[in-house]
């Protein structure tokens, strides 16, 4: 049984011929993300929990040594750490050095694909397959511990853009040498909203909301400094309007973010207060942009809620450049049933053109989560309706899978 179940995982991460890096939801979301926590970029902080990394003895046999790494490999998908994005082989992927620069290096990958079914008010039925998200990923430790580096890429097909553009993603190095703070320079994602700037493997729902993935989750090249307190943290950053590598320094931007945390003295007696605002200011061909955003975000035991605003005048986001004046806020709340299962639902509302009117569109989303190890392995439900007010309403039901190794 360990022996089927490590060749369905060997078959899941293979490559889909028409995978996709962007997953068109009416307002072209995209799944490329970086977490705003830079000391953790694609995860959160590893709890202290069992080794479940195979030991091989000199004289094991090579049958013995399979079925050591077969019972690894079903020990950590079975367990169960749902506060952790920790990678179901990181132990046996890290590699460790007692000389030279490098401390550590740590290979790891995260596949995302999905079916989906899109039906509208005529009776057209569309059926996709997408592995929309291809991450390799190399995360090394210089000797000491205060340095670091990641370069991230994504091999995945492209339909919008040639592949070289998006495929490096992340190309960076990071210092902690100051308390409190990590200081970054290279390509990554700046903070541009919440969720804008949160990894793709820690999502609640499948897509991104469209304030999000219109004026957010995009990389780009620079200076970021970000600091962590107990009460306050922020995410500042100077950086290069380019965007997937298509221009040489075609202007310069600020991206800055600040979460104040009235609760953080308090050890989550009274649950965990997050109150968030920030903008993003600058210049692209000598055309300007801004973008300001709030967030309120609360979480007390088993149930949580997000709610975030944003209001653009010219942005630079992942949809590309846009001089038009734009808006939009959602509203999303969850409840853990148990450490496996998880509820989600949401409201977001966009105005694509503030000096059109009514041309709005609004998403009613619903989705339950099922966790095999945290949010390393995740099955994912969605039902999307997407209502329009000057064209057909749409309908769209996602079935997700995320591993990461």
């Amino acid at each position: 049984m360990k022996k089927i179940l490590a060749v369905i995982v060997a078959l899941i991460l293979t490559p889909s011929a028409y995978a996709y890096e962007d997953i068109k939801l009416d307002a072209e979301p995209l799944k490329l993300a970086i977490n705003t926590n830079l000391s953790a970029p694609e995860s959160e902080p590893v709890q202290a929990e069992e080794d479940l990394t195979p030991e091989f003895d000199l004289f094991d046999t090579p049958i013995e040594k399979e079925n050591k790494f077969y019972t690894s490999l079903y020990n950590n998908i079975t367990s169960v750490s749902l506060n952790t994005v920790k990678p179901i082989l990181s132990e046996t992927l890290t590699q460790y050095f007692d000389k030279g620069p490098i401390e550590s290096l740590h290979e790891w990958g995260v596949i995302q694909m999905n079916m989906s079914e899109n039906f509208n008010g005529d009776g057209n039925v569309q059926n996709l397959f997408r592995a929309n998200l291809i991450n390799l990923i190399l995360d090394g430790q210089f000797r000491g511990g205060k340095e670091g580096f990641r370069i991230m890429l994504d091999p995945s097909p492209q339909d919008t853009r040639n592949f070289f553009q998006p495929f490096i993603q992340d190309l960076y190095v990071e210092s902690k040498r100051i308390p409190h703070h990590t200081i970054l320079v290279g390509n990554s994602r700046p903070a541009v909203g919440h969720e804008g700037s949160q990894s793709p493997y820690t999502l609640p729902l499948w897509y991104r909301s469209q304030i999000s993935r219109n004026f957010g989750t995009i990389r780009k090249f620079g200076l970021r400094v970000h600091g962590d307190y107990s009460l306050i943290d922020y995410d500042l950053g100077g950086l290069s309007s380019d965007t997937y590598f298509t221009e040489f320094f075609p202007g310069a931007e600020f991206d800055g973010w600040v979460n104040i945390k009235p609760l953080g003295l308090t050890d989550g007696k009274y649950g965990k207060l997050t109150l968030g605002g920030g903008i993003v200011a600058g210049g692209r061909n000598a055309k300007d942009f801004f973008v300001v955003g709030t967030y309120l975000g609360y979480e007390y035991k088993k149930f949580w809620m997000r709610a975030e605003y944003a209001n653009a005048n010219g942005s630079n986001g992942a949809t590309g450049f846009s001089d038009k004046q734009r808006q939009g806020w959602y509203t999303t709340i969850g409840y853990r049933v148990n450490d496996r299962v998880e509820l989600v639902a949401r409201y977001d509302e966009f105005d694509p053109d503030k000096n059109i009117n009514r041309n709005n569109s609004r998403e009613y989303s619903a989705g339950i989560n099922y966790y095999f190890k945290g949010k390393a392995f995740t099955l994912i439900l969605n039902y999307v309706f997407c209502q329009f007010d000057n064209r057909q309403d749409s309908h769209k039901i996602i079935l997700g899978l995320q591993v990461s190794l």
